[in-house]
């Protein structure tokens, strides 16, 4: 138990979802999950375990923002030994090529924020993607028919730019593919304590074309994105 989580030891399965909201994680839970159990609620953010497909797999809540996801991260890996962690999301796009609805593998996620910055000193750390899963997710995708691309998202502390998208012109032109807030740390302690992470994103506003996508749109989509979660999930 730790002051966010009143888990027990084996409480989590070696893999666990992430997605920021705890009502999605109560979805993932309730909508997938066979025989779905609450491990925890502590400030009402909400971790389920349960089966997908006959195998043990876990959600957790991660809140918003990186150094929300940071503590729930820490803790899953070094108090409940947790070996691959999945953030599903949705994010912001900065690329005409990406649509609304279109999946984001993150293979790298570039970052704004001091959390992963102030660890390196004069090295400019690239947080990247497990290749075996984004590798998997990658398979799956193609498999199933989903449009999705892999390459490098922004993970910036900052919902409201006060540039707008002229605060992030420069990344469009080198790649990167969306904004979101949380996978750059969760790649950094991945890294530093030698286990698995993807994050798989639905993009659901363009920033460049002001595309949204409309609340079913948004339901059918995030489907989609958890069963290939799961699916890579219970196979890592």
């Amino acid at each position: 138990m730790t002051p966010h989580n009143h888990a027990k030891a084996g409480d989590y399965a070696p893999a666990v979802l992430l997605p920021g909201d705890p009502l999605r994680a109560k979805w993932i839970a309730e909508t997938f999950f066979e025989a779905p159990k609450l491990v925890n609620s502590v400030r009402n953010c909400l971790g389920y375990t349960g089966t997908w497909k006959g195998k043990p797999v876990s959600v957790q809540a991660s809140g918003m923002g990186q150094p929300s996801l940071a503590i729930y991260v820490h803790e899953l890996i070094n108090v409940y030994g947790v070996q691959s962690l999945i953030r599903v999301g949705t994010c912001g796009g900065l690329n005409a090529k990406v649509k609304v609805r279109d999946l984001i593998l993150a293979q790298g996620a570039s970052t704004d924020s001091s959390i992963v910055k102030g660890r390196f000193g004069a090295f400019n750390f690239a947080p990247i993607a497990d290749f075996g899963l984004l590798r998997s997710a990658a398979d799956k995708a193609e498999a199933a028919g989903l449009r999705f691309h892999a390459g490098n998202l922004l993970s910036s502390d900052i919902f409201y730019h006060a540039d707008g998208f002229a605060g992030y012109d420069k990344l469009p032109e080198h790649g990167v593919l969306g904004v979101e807030m949380e996978a750059a740390v969760l790649y950094t302690l991945a890294a530093r304590f030698g286990v698995k992470a993807l994050t798989i994103c639905t993009m659901t506003d363009c920033l460049i074309t002001h595309a949204e996508i409309s609340a079913d749109e948004r339901q059918s989509s995030l489907t989609e994105m958890v069963e290939l979660a799961l699916d890579v999930a219970v196979e890592s």
